[in-house]
């Protein structure tokens, strides 16, 4: 389970529909970078990882988490951890035999290490980045979802253009944090209580979801997603942080467009009711996460 699923439920649809309107999003924009393959998750995952890179460049002081990539090796139900043995007493992996699967993972994540430690350093986007961030990517659903990509560990060259075609398309005056950048931060209990979240970016005083779509339009789940990272952070704060920043917008980045679409938060949320609305979403998460 995860806050994506968790805002399937048709109870939580309805009870967002009726707590928050949507603004319309008035923007016209042409596609500059059509997809170049059928890979549209693959890619749009990677570019993700490719858009954490560059913005700890652009912000030298933004505070990471480590990559969901890396969990596939430390996860006790991972298919990649064969014949594991943990100690009984502390539920730790005490070890487990290495398949070529497994090598091919360890090995993955230790070239991209690699590559973004020389990124960091020289700030140049080689193919061989690129390369690492689609191998990172195809290692992201064997941890969210249990499923081992049979294409495991090979690239194709249309896919390392459109990723080089995307972030060509970051303007850094959009993303270059004055006081506060963290990238991929989770929810701290708010996350657990959903059985998983974990936002794109905080920008100063801004949550903002990477969409890779070839659609520039704000679809209800989208919003419905931002608000609910907006929830967690009011839980729970995000990224670990004392006391929690203020969160004043929430906006998409739709990277196909080259595109930030923001959302003032104070033209959506209505403090009259939000207050209770906060109370339903932890009844309503523990009930789900409960079962």
């Amino acid at each position: 389970m995860s806050l994506t699923s968790f805002l399937k439920n048709r109870d939580v649809k309805e009870r967002f529909r009726q707590e928050f309107e949507m603004p319309k999003m008035r923007a016209e924009r042409e596609l500059i970078a059509p997809p170049l393959s059928n890979r549209y998750s693959l890619v749009g995952t990677a570019f993700d990882y490719l858009m954490r890179f560059y913005l700890k460049r652009l912000n030298p002081d933004a505070v990471t988490s480590q990559w969901v990539a890396e969990l596939v090796l430390a996860a006790p139900l991972s298919p990649l951890l064969q014949d594991v043995i943990i100690n009984g007493k502390n539920g730790k992996i005490v070890r487990f035999r290495e398949t070529e699967l497994t090598k091919k993972a360890r090995w993955i994540i230790e070239q991209a290490k690699a590559d973004y430690a020389e990124y960091l350093s020289s700030g140049q986007i080689t193919d061989q980045l690129i390369e690492s961030v689609l191998r990172l990517a195809q290692l992201d659903p064997i941890f969210r979802a249990g499923v081992i990509d049979e294409d495991l560990g090979n690239v194709y060259e249309e896919d390392v253009d459109d990723l080089r075609k995307l972030i060509s398309l970051v303007e850094p005056q959009f993303f270059k944090a004055s006081r506060l950048c963290l990238l991929n931060p989770t929810f701290g209990e708010a996350s657990r209580l959903v059985g998983g979240a974990d936002a794109d970016l905080v920008i100063d005083d801004a949550i903002i979801d990477i969409k890779t779509t070839k659609n520039l339009r704000l679809e209800r789940d989208h919003f419905n997603q931002l608000i609910g990272y907006f929830v967690l952070h009011e839980i729970a704060g995000v990224g670990s942080l004392i006391p929690k920043p203020a969160i004043t917008k929430v906006g998409i980045y739709f990277s196909r467009f080259g595109y930030l679409h923001t959302i003032d938060l104070g033209g959506v949320i209505h403090p009259e009711t939000f207050p209770d609305f906060v109370e339903w979403f932890i009844t309503r998460a523990k009930q789900e996460y409960a079962a």
